[in-house]
């Protein structure tokens, strides 16, 4: 089983940056696609940011792109979220998500993840 734990949510006012991290139990993300999603209240949970870890391809939402960016860094079990310029409409709860068999085209769709972490709050003030 993997888990999934999520840091880095925040109150932060518009215009302003958070780095959101998600860290695996295991070992590494390596053969994981990855994801960040984000879900409102009263609103259905939607795509943010995708990852696959072997070659590093990246997707995004049109709505951040340009502002997120999704990385990882040297560490192998742990990726980030860097979101700037900050709107208040970013506000929601996020989730990071894994899976192992998600081919390129299904990476939006939440119920390809079969892993889940608990979400962070980002909160943006106006």
């Amino acid at each position: 089983q993997v888990q999934l734990v999520e840091s880095g949510g925040g109150l932060v006012q518009a215009g302003g940056s958070l780095r959101l991290s998600c860290a695996t139990s295991q070992r590494t993300f390596r053969g994981y696609t990855l994801a960040w999603f984000r879900q409102a209240p009263g609103k259905e949970r939607e795509f943010v940011a995708a990852l696959r870890w072997s070659g590093q391809s990246t997707g995004y939402a049109d709505a951040v792109k340009g502002r997120f960016t999704f990385y990882r860094e040297n560490t192998p079990n742990t990726v980030y979220l860097q979101m700037n310029s900050l709107k208040p409409e970013d506000t929601a709860v996020y989730y990071c998500a894994a899976d192992s068999t998600i081919i390129l085209s299904s990476w939006r769709q939440p119920n390809q993840y079969d892993y889940w972490g608990q979400g962070t709050q980002v909160t943006v003030s106006s």
